[in-house]
């Protein structure tokens, strides 16, 4: 997958004044990747919206997404008030939603302005992307999971800790990547916002199993997202490297939550995210 076959998969069919359509990308996974609807309602959203940018949205998976079939989006104008905009996205497939969405827009402005510091980092330069690293270690897996694992992906990520990308060690709950487009893209910003909504999905749900050694390519657990927030604070580019930095504070009764700061290349803190996950260990023996 190319990041044209991207910007593509995130442009959508407007069928009438609130509602479009879009199509699937098969990237191999089981069922629709989460990052694509996320990134598919948020342009449904957007395409309601004038002069005002997205910055937070708020998710929920409610149920897992048929390749085979194109999602309908529902977007509800809630809200257009002096300084924000309030939308709700329903994906809809066979008469059923499979995710509800809010969503807030505010009109440029300025105000107070501070940040976190972004951690260490080697130079994305210097590092190797995570497709090399998923290859070497395609063999591993059962055929029919091939193809996802080794595909390419129209955001390249480099991770900073590449030994312990596929580790059965018991290691800290965070995990840091480069991410950058394959490519340079000349999208308005509401397009470039959608493309890391759809990135960010990638390996944060990972995390929570670091501590434990476990991996998704064992087919030792059970696991989906269940809801997946963003907050975005300053423009930035899909096409200039984001370091992407995730952290699991915790893991408990069959879920583990997860957190996510993006800064650019300058340190620039850019976004946010938080998702939690199902992460159910499976019972071979049973």
């Amino acid at each position: 997958m190319k990041i044209d076959d991207l910007i593509a998969l995130l442009t959508l069919e407007r069928l009438d004044t609130n509602l479009f359509r879009g199509l699937n990308q098969d990237i191999g996974s089981p069922n629709v990747f989460g990052g694509q609807v996320l990134g598919q309602a948020m342009m449904a959203a957007s395409a309601t919206v004038e002069d005002r940018d997205i910055h937070s949205l708020h998710g929920y998976f409610l149920r897992a997404g048929d390749k085979t079939a194109p999602i309908i989006y529902d977007v509800d104008q809630i809200r257009d008030g002096g300084s924000f905009t309030t939308r709700r996205v329903v994906a809809i497939q066979h008469g059923k939603p499979i995710l509800n969405a809010s969503m807030s827009f505010q009109r440029p402005e300025e105000g107070l302005n501070h940040q976190c510091e972004m951690p260490d980092a080697p130079d994305p330069d210097s590092l190797s992307s995570e497709q090399a690293y998923r290859v070497s270690r395609a063999d591993m897996l059962p055929e029919d999971q091939r193809e996802f694992f080794v595909s390419d992906r129209p955001v390249e990520m480099r991770p900073v800790q590449p030994d312990e990308l596929f580790s059965a060690d018991s290691l800290p709950p965070e995990q840091m990547f480069w991410i950058r487009a394959t490519s340079p893209v000349d999208v308005p910003l509401a397009l470039h916002q959608a493309m890391l909504a759809y990135s960010s999905d990638f390996y944060l749900i990972g995390t929570t199993l670091r501590p434990h050694g476990i991996q998704f390519v064992r087919d030792e657990i059970q696991s989906a997202s269940l809801d997946h927030a963003m907050w975005f604070h300053r423009p930035f580019r899909i096409d200039d490297w984001l370091l992407y930095v995730m952290d699991s504070p915790t893991a408990s009764a069959g879920r583990g939550l997860n957190f996510g700061k993006i800064f650019t290349r300058a340190g620039e803190l850019v976004a946010s995210c938080a998702q939690e996950g199902l992460i159910r260990l499976l019972n071979k023996d049973g």
